[in-house]
């Protein structure tokens, strides 16, 4: 199975959530939204449920996003969320369209730190790495040569990265480099 956005993920981890600890979804939901913290502060409702339940990682986000959403929270799209990291930024969006000009099979998912564009795996992600710079994570089986490349482990599941601080350091090299990551991960 292939897991695509963050509701995906959330929805394969909430449907074994009862045989984990014992209660379903919905009733860890009513629970924290009787005797937990704010239900619109996912981090503390996190430290509730390992403090005073025991409650694993991935099934303490499953329940406090859960909760959020009962509380009243409305999910951002994956474009929303992308957007709100990288708003009116042009190094952004020259990558974004250049990386959706690759193919018709590519998204654009949100994740908190960055966002991955995909086809059949993750080829490319976009970070803001601080007000002036963007670093972009390529993935590749095996790397072009280029000078503008270094070895890395983020963003994402990047092989490799390279830093923008304007569009036009956004070269013919540079979209070569999207091409090959792109190629690589079909």
């Amino acid at each position: 199975m292939t897991l695509r956005s963050p509701q995906d993920r959330m929805a394969a981890v909430s449907e074994s959530i009862q045989e984990r600890t014992g209660r379903t979804l919905e009733k860890w939901v009513q629970l924290a939204l009787a005797n937990g913290p704010n239900p619109l502060d996912q981090n503390s409702v996190c430290k509730w449920l390992k403090s005073e339940h025991g409650v694993a990682q991935n099934t303490q986000w499953a329940i406090a996003e859960a909760a959020e959403l009962a509380a009243g929270w409305q999910r951002p799209s994956e474009e929303e969320y992308a957007l709100n990291h990288y708003s009116g930024e042009p190094v952004f969006e020259r990558l974004r369209a250049l990386l959706f000009g690759l193919g018709p099979d590519v998204r654009m998912e949100g994740r908190g730190t960055y966002t991955p564009f995909v086809r059949k795996r993750q080829f490319a992600a976009v970070a803001a790495a601080s007000r002036e710079r963007v670093d972009l994570g390529l993935r590749f089986k095996s790397a072009p040569e280029s000078a503008l490349l270094s070895q890395a482990k983020a963003p994402g599941q990047a092989t490799h990265k390279l830093s923008l601080c304007s569009v036009e350091e956004i070269t013919p090299e540079v979209e070569a480099l999207l091409r090959a990551a792109y190629e690589q991960n079909g």
